[in-house]
């Protein structure tokens, strides 16, 4: 038994190796890519090179079901236990025992990516074991109940399926979330009203532009925000390890991603780049960005396709991808992060009159981006240029652990109350759950009914508006939405008060 990919998750594949009579030959078949037809070469030396018997007869290897596309080399190993179990050389495998590995030409073995979705298909498969490279072997060890062990080369898995010795296997491994560290909001000076709204965002896992001229301090909040994010649950880390494995991005050491991640692309990136894609498809930008953070900075000058892209994804979660090799799906739950200057010089209703931008102008550098994204996004913030006074303030401001204990104490009431949902915060919610969770008192019914009117909101601003409103209330831990929690979460809405257009 070995495992292979689609998208993130693993899928269970039967390597069968069959030696008859004829003129030598190699085949492998089963839909193979390039880089499995090249086991062939691989295989062929290791055996030779490792002192094996390779047998001159006709060698036909199939990977099943036939009907899946096979990438990678990770096929290299159960194929070369194949030929030599066919040929007598070790007994057969134990059908609850699975196998993966790229081989060198030494028979050493290489690390692979994406091994946790295919343990965790293993798994669910009915393997008890799973043989993976040394590298690999602490991430297959997070899949609870699988033995991991470590091969790192086939002489010594060789003489262990012969009962020669006995491979030690990786030590199961225990999730421990971290806080994210890096810059912390200690070091803003002034811009209460802006931190206020990044601590609501991440209490409830909110979208959010920031609108403000240059120097104000728009990337520099932003850059702070992993450091007042709550910690991750052990369901989320699960979900972005996944990705991260795919991507071959784990770090060495760190067979779990337990921070969330912050994900911040240059403006050149292309729309494949942010929601991924390739010959072969591969996660993009936004499904880095899972149960954390996507920054976009200058966000006008971002391709308009390239935010286009982000629509549906910011809708639904996921993003589909479609390629003549096939479709998959990645997950895409991020928390996105916007700055922009309000027109092309950055100073457009700037104290200082130091704006030279004509009014068409600013219209058309706004403009590049649509109503529908904007629509999109729960919070917009005006960032104002900062005093002199509050430059050369020396009190110490609010620092982010601080703000952390209260993002973690909101998100912890979004947990219990979501358990066993299938969401882990307020952005997540679904109408039907907003009718059930989403209870407003009298007076903050009737205040976002006059806000609905006055402001022109839409159907999906007015969720965004009324998620934004049950942050607050759980901020301050209150079961009903009042008055002042709805006035907040319209405040915040900044450019359905003063629209771009």
């Amino acid at each position: 038994m070995t495992s292979g990919l689609r998208g993130v998750e693993g899928i269970q594949v039967l390597c069968e190796c069959d030696l008859s009579n004829g003129l030598p030959a190699f085949e492998v078949v089963g839909l193979p890519d390039a880089s499995v037809k090249e086991a062939r070469d691989r295989v062929r030396a290791a055996v030779k090179n490792c002192g094996f018997d390779f047998p001159l007869r006709r060698i036909t290897v199939n990977l099943a079901p036939a009907d899946l596309k096979k990438e990678g080399p990770i096929y290299d190993l159960p194929i070369l236990l194949g030929i030599l179990a066919a040929s007598g050389q070790i007994p057969p495998t134990e059908a609850d025992s699975c196998f993966i590995g790229e081989l060198s030409l030494d028979g050493s073995l290489r690390p692979a990516a994406g091994v946790l979705p295919m343990a965790l298909a293993a798994l669910q498969s009915g393997a008890r074991r799973m043989f993976v490279p040394a590298e690999n072997a602490a991430e297959a060890a997070v899949a609870e109940g699988l033995i991991a062990i470590p091969v790192r080369h086939i002489k010594e898995l060789v003489a262990h399926l012969r009962g020669e010795i006995s491979l030690a296997p990786a030590a199961p491994y225990r999730y421990q979330g971290e806080p994210s560290k890096g810059p912390d909001f200690a070091d803003v000076m002034g811009q209460e009203s802006v931190k206020r709204a990044l601590e609501v965002a991440a209490a409830g896992s909110h979208h959010v532009l920031l609108i403000g001229p240059p120097g104000a301090g728009k990337s520099m909040m932003a850059k702070r925000l992993p450091s007042i994010l709550p910690d991750m649950a052990y369901e989320e880390a699960l979900e972005t390890t996944k990705v991260f494995s795919v991507a071959g991005l784990l770090e060495p050491g760190k067979p779990m991603v337990n921070q969330r991640p912050f994900r911040s692309p240059h403006h050149t990136v292309s729309a494949a780049g942010l929601s991924g894609g390739g010959r072969t498809p591969r996660p993009g930008e936004i499904s880095l960005a899972h149960n954390g953070v996507l920054f976009l900075d200058e966000l006008p000058e971002f391709r308009r396709d390239a935010l286009e892209a982000l629509r549906q994804p910011l809708e639904d979660g996921t993003v589909s991808i479609s390629r003549v090799s096939g479709s998959c799906s990645y997950p895409s739950r991020f928390m996105l992060v916007c700055a922009m200057n309000p027109c092309k010089c950055g100073y457009y209703g700037h104290p200082s009159g130091r704006c030279v931008c004509s009014e068409q102008a600013v219209r058309r550098y706004r403009q590049k981006i649509s109503g529908p994204l904007l629509d999109r996004i729960d919070i917009h913030v005006e960032v104002p240029s900062v005093g002199y006074e509050e430059l050369r303030d020396r009190r110490p401001a609010e620092s982010s652990e601080q703000i952390r204990r209260r993002v973690n104490r909101a998100r912890q009431i979004q947990a219990e109350r979501y358990a066993g949902r299938g969401i882990f915060c307020n952005a997540q919610l679904t109408p039907a759950m907003m009718a059930e969770f989403c209870t407003l008192d009298s007076e903050g019914e009737a205040l976002l009914a006059a806000a609905f009117r006055s402001l022109g909101l839409t159907a999906r601003s007015y969720d965004r508006a009324l998620k934004t409103a049950r942050t607050i209330a759980d901020l301050e831990g209150a079961q009903v939405i009042r008055a002042e929690h709805v006035a907040e979460a319209v405040q915040f809405r900044a450019l359905d008060k003063e629209p771009l257009f």
